[in-house]
């Protein structure tokens, strides 16, 4: 319940809290670049088990951060620069952040047929030409 001097006061007054961030360390920005200090694995939370690999960030100019590396197989290694995005590992603890594939020295992730983009796999020729001759067809009509 509301005190008498909080009746008084103006509505005007009241200001509602500022929703807090999911990614705080890129400061309303959607990526951050980084060099890479150390990979290691975390193993997951209680019903999960696995050894997930992380790394961890240094950002330029702001405090470190531990980002997930998607994908299986990878060329990370110290001393790297890697652009992260916000993004958590629902099973990890701490780590809210993660690393896009295909930018800075961080390969693609090769092979990879479903969720190209997600892993910056390029398309492999065939399916390049199917595209083209699609295109071109629906551009005749």
């Amino acid at each position: 319940m509301a005190t008498l001097a909080q009746c008084l006061r103006p509505a005007s007054s009241r200001k509602a809290k500022a929703p807090l961030s999911r990614t705080p360390r890129l400061r309303a920005c959607p990526h951050g670049r980084g060099l890479v200090v150390r990979v290691c694995t975390m193993s997951p939370k209680k019903p999960n088990s696995a050894c997930r690999h992380v790394a961890k960030i240094r950002q330029y100019s702001k405090p470190r951060v531990t980002a997930r590396i998607p994908g299986s197989g990878f060329g990370v290694a110290k001393f790297n620069r890697v652009l992260i995005r916000g993004g958590r590992a629902n099973d990890l603890p701490g780590v809210g952040y993660s690393l896009s594939r295909g930018v800075y020295d961080f390969s693609p992730l090769y092979g990879k047929k479903k969720r190209r983009s997600f892993y910056a796999v390029p398309r492999s020729d065939a399916a390049a030409k199917r595209y083209v001759r699609r295109r071109l067809r629906q551009k005749a009509r």
